[in-house]
């Protein structure tokens, strides 16, 4: 009775919460500036998480290793609150519960992320359209430009206009729909299939 209201706050509390660790991870990735507002408050909105998280865990290559840990944590915590408010009978102590519930959290962040960069690259499109000079716009094209340069390097504007986003969204959603859906739905099964 209350499953379906319970996992759609769970679902989007905790995503809202691991999409911000990812931004903040990959802002730092691609070494965006950290003074706009946005970004500065995915600092502010994880902090508390984040700088305990640090002490536990040092920065391995210059990446920030603490906060991304963290979003797979969330995701674990996420998959398994929705698991135990689920009808489903469970041991959550069997090694396949506790295999298959990691295996999902690996699964959620790479999801997420795949979400995070269709927003992004969908905000910098409708942006580009009608307010090119947005203070956003910088932001945005910090996290696009790594995966939209090779696509124009290979796809060239048609008529002036670039279509390496549209070829980007068509791929991250073919990944989402077709890679990361089915192992997703599998690793679901493996998790609460009875043994």
């Amino acid at each position: 009775m209350f499953y379906e209201p319970l996992s759609f706050l769970i679902r989007n509390l905790a995503g809202f919460f691991i999409l911000n660790l990812l931004l903040r991870f990959y802002l730092q990735v691609v070494r965006a500036s950290f003074g706009h507002p946005l970004a500065q408050f995915t600092v502010k909105l994880t902090n508390f998480a984040v700088l305990p998280m640090r002490r536990l865990v040092p920065s391995m290559g210059g990446y920030d290793t603490a906060t991304l840990l963290l979003a797979w944590v969330s995701a674990l915590a996420m998959n398994l609150l929705l698991i135990l408010v689920s009808p489903i009978p469970l041991n959550l102590f069997a090694p396949t519960v506790v295999t298959g519930l990691a295996m999902m959290a690996v699964v959620s962040v790479i999801q997420f992320s795949i979400y995070l960069m269709l927003g992004v690259v969908f905000l910098q499109a409708i942006l580009s359209w009608v307010n090119p000079y947005n203070p956003l716009a910088p932001l945005l094209d910090a996290l696009t430009r790594p995966f939209l340069n090779p696509i124009r390097r290979v796809i060239h504007p048609v008529g002036g206009i670039d279509l390496s986003p549209l070829v980007l969204l068509l791929a991250l959603q073919m990944i989402s729909q077709f890679m990361i859906l089915p192992i997703e739905q599998s690793l679901f099964a493996y998790t609460v299939s009875p043994r």
